[in-house]
Parts: structure tokens; sequence; C-alpha cells
């Protein structure tokens, strides 16, 4: 039976690891699909950290943008997290500076692929971040990247049975 469940919460709220707590109570070998690009040595780290916080009963599957590619029938999938693959899809490594995809065209990108990835039966434990509620940047491309992110987030939302907002490391049940 397939099952959407979303975390999420500002930044070292406890997603990540509530949502590896989860998917261990569901599963005793889910899998960890992580959309992260590596772009420098601290971020790399803490990759390593994460990956070594999980023992060798999960399946590690590294994907940056089309999570469609992976066949999880019938599995436990945690998906850390949609803010750094609606970065992937928001800037392609593989363009140059003005031929980035605009928001409009990020969104539909994404929407398009979570919904072919989660046509599979799975449980899909998705992480992601509230960061629109930060405040409003000055910056421009920080604005339009908050728009995709949060509007992902409410796409994922409405088609998600449940949804959990973590606080200081505390679940809140929303949906």
């Amino acid at each position: 039976m397939k099952k959407i469940i979303l975390i999420t919460g500002g930044q070292r709220s406890g997603k990540s690891m509530y949502a590896e707590q989860l998917a261990l109570s569901l599963s005793d070998y889910p899998i960890y699909m992580a959309t992260a690009h590596i772009w420098d040595e601290e971020f790399k780290e803490r990759v390593n950290r994460h990956r070594e916080r999980r023992g060798a009963n999960w399946t590690n599957i590294e994907e940056e943008k089309y999570l469609s590619r992976h066949y999880i029938y019938n599995k436990v999938c945690v998906i850390d997290c949609i803010t750094l693959w609606c970065t992937n899809f928001f800037y392609d490594k593989d363009r140059k500076v003005g031929e980035q995809p605009g928001v409009d065209e990020a969104l539909e990108a994404i929407e398009r692929e979570f919904d072919k990835f989660t046509a599979q039966e799975a449980t899909f434990i998705f992480v992601t971040n509230e960061i629109g509620s930060g405040g409003v940047s000055d910056n421009a491309i920080q604005r339009s990247f908050t728009d995709l992110e949060g509007w992902m987030n409410q796409y994922v939302a409405a088609k998600a049975d449940e949804v959990i907002l973590m606080v200081a490391g505390i679940p809140i049940k929303i949906k």
C-alpha cells in the first residue's frame, strides 16, 4: 500500500533523525535516498556524518534529480531532502548562468518527477525545510528559490497521508 509522509521544520530541528527512526519502525531494511549535490568539503563531512549514523541495514542511494529511476516497490524510503532536490532543478549545473530554469519551469519538472516516483507502491518519507519561515531575503535569487521550495512543500503536503512538523526535536502531527 502506498503512503506518503512529509516531515518538515527548520534547520537542526531533528527532521532527518526522526525520519530515520520512523523508517526503522516500519522496516528492518529501509532505503535512504540522498538528493544532495556535494558542493564543498564541509558539506561532504555533513553527508558522511549522516551516512555513519545509519547502520548496515540501510540501502543508500544517491540521486540528485531523477528519483523515479529507482524501483522501490514495497519498500520504506526516506528521501532527504526536498530542499536540496529543488536546488538541483533550480540550478542546473549543466546550464550556463543566463540559461538557468525559472521557478515555473523548475516547479513543473520537480512536480512531474515527484508524481512519477510516488506512483510506485511504497512508503515514502520526505524530509524538507521551512526556509520561508526565516523572513524575506533581500536577494532576488533567494526569494525565487524560497517560492519554489515553498510551493513544492505545499504540493507534497497536499498529496501526503501524514505531515509532521519538527520543533526542537519534537514531532507535531499536522495532518
